[in-house]
């Protein structure tokens, strides 16, 4: 059972002069695993985790190293949730999280789908 969905768009180019002005956010805002990415892939990272926050409902006190996007064996990208944001999810009923992320055009997007067992 869909208990969530949640989707984000960044405009890679703004993103990256946000990072540029404050260099401080990159540590702030992905984990050492993700952080030597190319813009548009850290763009597509921040999208997700905007995602799972909308998904959750954007509850106060989620960490941003508490949801890190990695990738499976085939490279297709996965959500590694800890902490606040585990927590959160499991709350809801969140048994299984699905992600996409693309970029392109100067812009980059993710969708997350929370599921869990149902009622």
């Amino acid at each position: 059972m869909i208990v969530a969905v949640g989707i984000d768009v960044v405009d890679v180019a703004r993103f990256g002069r946000v990072l540029e002005r404050r260099p401080g956010l990159v540590p702030r805002l992905f984990t050492a695993a993700e952080r030597d990415l190319p813009l548009a892939s850290l763009a597509a990272r921040f999208a997700a985790k905007e995602a799972v926050a909308k998904a959750l409902g954007a509850p106060e006190g989620l960490a941003w190293h508490d949801c890190e996007v990695c990738r499976d064996r085939s490279g297709r990208p996965r959500l590694e949730l800890r902490g606040t944001v585990a927590a959160a999810a499991a709350a809801q009923g969140v048994e299984r999280w699905h992600l996409s992320l693309s970029h392109d055009a100067g812009v980059a997007s993710a969708m997350v789908v929370a599921e869990g067992a149902g009622a």
